[in-house]
């Protein structure tokens, strides 16, 4: 199935654009950045030229004799065996976090040689980055990230009427019934589909979960062997401790991660790189703490207090174990996980919209607000809940402390607001930003 990805509008700005540089596209594994490229040199260019320094390991002893754009286009056209034109062939360097070489000639490219289109993916550009010994043309690339397919991405290509619908509500009134209805239901299969392209796309044609596990199981299994290909060997141990569990920390009531739930004895110190090498990765997001709401956010973080979430939704639903079913269904099973579920799903979504800058407060023992994060001058703090029981203290609390100009509260009720607060139904978590715009 041929999905529409959202980044491609980027991609076409990016082309159209007359202080284009080198582009690095970042991502975990199996979100679709080589997939992306490659289509976009297809529709968008005459020709496509790609390159893969995994699959192409003879190719970094030419990066290595010569920085020299114009040396270098010669050896990529002799490679190819097709002629790389400026402006109208796209250059790909695919894993290119595999040849440090290659990566420092984007520097020239972009002072020497500008005129070429190249676009480049890593997996583990960030990993690759902080190893000794890396180089890295500072202020010489433009940089973008490729996520997991957004709740949005995936109704398209699901239900493309539904969509269309779902891009109809701007917030002036409240959405009709029968609409949100289906929408709710829309996003409780997303929680167990998430957004991996692969999962997505056999889900669309087929309809058949069990594919969508066996999916799931490989691309957490390729994570797993990652570990073990690109870390020390004396931290492949503390990774996998880290990774294995990661589902337990979440699923305690607080999720705070708490390094004696992965080993006795265990101190920060011992596991620090471990978590370090999980975000660079972009399997894990981590969100510190806050307990001074102030501008900038990040001058007030508790780096040693935080949580870790998963990267994809529907993987975090395979590490539970749990079954499609569990959460179309409503059953005993998805009740008890249904509020970690939300939290990360909502998480994803914000952070596509406002990137690293998002993090928790919590008063004491007394209240805690899921996420808080910074729109323009405000900071507005973010409620979730995963159904229609929208009771809690923490928020009142928070509002009466700190009287933010507007808070945002998820849940499967209909949209609405009630002065300073926004109540937003957990589906239109992709279109925060837009909605809170035209709502203040």
């Amino acid at each position: 199935m041929d999905i529409k990805r959202e980044i491609f509008s980027d991609l076409h700005a990016w082309k159209e654009s007359r202080r284009r540089k080198p582009l690095v596209l970042q991502g975990a594994r199996q979100v679709g950045k080589s997939w992306a490229l490659r289509k976009f040199g297809k529709d968008c260019f005459e020709k496509l030229a790609y390159f893969n320094f995994d699959t192409m390991p003879e190719l970094k002893e030419d990066f290595k004799r010569s920085k020299q754009p114009s040396e270098l286009i010669k050896v990529l056209e002799m490679t190819s065996g097709s002629s790389i034109q400026p402006e109208t062939t796209l250059i790909v360097f695919d894993e290119i976090q595999e040849c440090n070489e290659a990566l420092n000639s984007l520097k020239y490219f972009c002072e020497d040689a500008h005129e070429y289109a190249i676009a480049c993916a890593g997996s583990l550009l960030g990993v690759a980055l902080n190893r000794h010994g890396a180089s890295f043309p500072v202020g010489k690339v433009d940089f973008m990230t490729l996520y997991p397919l957004s709740f949005s991405e995936y109704l398209q290509a699901i239900d493309p009427a539904l969509y269309s619908s779902y891009m109809m509500i701007d917030g002036s009134i409240a959405v009709p019934e029968v609409l949100h209805s289906r929408l709710v239901e829309a996003y409780k299969t997303y929680l167990a589909l998430g957004g991996m392209p692969e999962a997505v796309s056999d889900f669309a044609d087929n309809s058949e979960w069990q594919a969508v596990q066996t999916i799931q199981e490989n691309i957490l299994t390729s994570y797993s062997l990652d570990f073990s290909k690109h870390i020390n060997n004396k931290d492949i141990p503390r990774v996998f401790n880290v990774w294995n569990s990661l589902q337990d920390q979440l699923a305690k009531e607080d999720r705070k991660f708490r390094y004696a739930d992965i080993q006795q004895g265990a101190r920060a110190r011992e596991y620090e790189a471990a978590i370090e090498w999980l975000c660079l990765a972009g399997i894990v997001n981590r969100v510190n703490m806050i307990e001074t709401p102030r501008i900038p956010l990040s001058a007030y973080s508790k780096s040693n207090a935080f949580k870790l979430y998963l990267n994809d939704i529907g993987l975090l639903c395979r590490k539970f174990s749990l079954s499609p079913q569990t959460a179309s269904l409503n059953n005993r099973l998805f009740t008890e996980f249904k509020g970690i579920l939300s939290e990360n799903y909502v998480l994803q979504s914000l952070k596509r919209q406002f990137g690293n800058n998002i993090f928790y407060w919590t008063s004491g023992n007394t209240a805690e607000v899921e996420f808080v994060l910074q729109i323009g001058d405000e900071i507005v703090p973010v409620e979730v809940k995963s159904e229609n029981n929208v009771k809690a203290k923490s928020l009142s609390i928070y509002r009466k402390t700190y009287s933010p100009s507007i808070s945002i509260r998820f849940s499967t009720r209909n949209i609405r607001k009630d002065d300073d607060l926004l109540n937003l139904p957990l589906y239109l978590a992709d279109r925060t930003s837009e909605l809170v715009a035209s709502l203040s």
